[in-house]
């Protein structure tokens, strides 16, 4: 048995909503980003520990872990986190930055004095916060959208201010939460009548306890750069498409996933190297991510830094030829050295959403049918799982998180096709 000791945290699947709905688009990329860093650090012979909502018992067959600490609705998870922490000698934590989370958790681990293998404290507080973030690149000379905070007036947003902001930019802008998460929650804007709808539709309208930024949009290709911190340039693990949406029909944005390696990897990973030349990135060890617009033009404009593991890092470990758990602990340890990778296949990962229209009931569909699937769709990362309010419910959907793993992108186009064939053949009809 291992004498290393690490504590894994995943915030959705390992309690942090215990006393509320889960929400299965973040549930679903948690559990895949959590199984996936399991695996890989079990590879490196850790004895490995988390924690794990009730809800989803039912999956813990799946996590290659040596202890499983259940988390019920009457737990404090906090309290059973801390403890957590104090028993294992390193800790890894993944977990949103919005209302400090990823901070407050991270601090308790370095309070304790363990080993903490995810990103530092400077490293989430220089980018938690979008308009620090975009300050941070404009001072470095790095091309950012230009960003504004939001005011308010009588606890109120200034709409006049977003109005006049939206006339000078003469262009679409986005507002989004200064401290949110990921592409879902953006709202991108076109008019000033839809300025107008977030002052007075209640299903759209600017949540008044948070704070808000107003950026002009860059129009271009949406990408991100997954990278290993060391205390100069950092490592390049991969360069990745982003599949999200900004002009859905309440205008609010969505991410739909994304593959990895893009196409033109190596023109632009000389790009980023420039680019992280005028940078010091020496606070962000560990992997972390940098979302960014490439234009027409070639130009590369910095968005935001992501101080955690990504969605993008399920795609990734399925195409390049080393473990990158093994990366990240000697980026923590100091003993990483600039290597080159090979990228030997191609993963395209995406969340697919699903309704069961067969005749069997919720157990059967868990004991009979997710069973065969899961087996035939190896790349199920999360297989097929429903949060619904009750057993009484006649239709509810199900969802689950995909990573191909093929020599090029015909070939993942070509398995989820036959994925989605074979979800059909047992009554599944996917709807996204």
């Amino acid at each position: 048995m291992s004498n290393k000791t690490l504590f894994i945290f995943e915030f959705v699947s390992g309690g942090g909503f215990n006393k509320i709905d889960i929400p299965v688009s973040l549930f679903c990329e948690g559990f895949a980003m959590l199984r996936s860093i399991i695996e890989d650090f079990k590879e490196l012979n850790f004895n490995i520990t988390i924690l794990l909502d009730r809800r989803i018992q039912l999956l813990s067959y799946l996590l290659k872990v040596d202890q499983i600490n259940i988390v019920n609705k009457t737990s404090n998870y906090l309290k059973k986190f801390t403890k957590s922490v104090e028993k294992n000698e390193y800790c890894y934590i993944i977990a949103p930055e919005f209302s400090e989370i990823l901070y407050n958790l991270t601090n308790i681990v370095k309070v304790k004095n363990k080993n903490l293998l995810s990103v530092n404290l400077s490293g989430i507080k220089l980018a938690t916060h979008k308009f620090k973030t975009f300050e941070f690149f404009n001072k470095n000379h790095i091309n950012t959208p230009k960003t504004y905070l939001i005011p308010h007036v009588e606890n109120h947003f200034d709409r006049d201010f977003i109005i006049e902001m939206f006339r000078r930019f003469n262009c679409p802008v986005v507002i989004k939460q200064e401290d949110g998460v990921g592409a879902e929650g953006i709202f991108y804007i076109e008019t000033e009548e839809q300025i107008h709808k977030l002052f007075t539709d209640p299903e759209e309208k600017l949540e008044r306890e948070k704070d808000y930024i107003l950026q002009e949009y860059i129009e271009g290709e949406h990408l991100s750069v997954s990278l290993i911190g060391t205390p100069s340039i950092p490592i390049i693990l991969s360069i990745n498409a982003q599949n999200v949406d900004l002009t859905t029909k309440n205008n609010k944005s969505k991410y739909f996933g994304g593959y990895t390696p893009i196409e033109n990897f190596k023109e632009i990973k000389q790009e980023l190297l420039k680019i992280f030349n005028k940078l010091n990135l020496s606070d962000l060890p560990s992997y972390y991510g940098i979302d960014f617009i490439r234009k027409r033009d070639g130009k590369i404009y910095f968005i935001e830094i992501n101080p955690r593991l990504t969605t993008s890092y399920i795609g990734i470990r399925n195409i390049i030829d080393c473990n990158p758990a093994k990366l990240i602990l000697n980026s923590k340890l100091k003993q990483l050295q600039h290597i080159d990778f090979k990228y030997n296949f191609f993963s395209k990962f995406l969340r697919l959403e699903f309704e069961y229209l067969g005749n069997k009931n919720i157990e059967e569909i868990y004991t009979l049918i997710i069973p065969k699937l899961t087996k035939l769709i190896p790349e199920f990362i999360t297989p097929p799982i429903t949060f619904k309010a009750s057993s009484s419910e006649e239709k509810f959907n199900y969802s689950c998180f995909i990573a191909t793993k093929t020599k090029n992108s015909n070939q993942s186009e070509k398995r989820l096709k036959a994925i989605i064939s074979l979800l059909e053949d047992f009554q599944f009809n996917v709807i996204k």
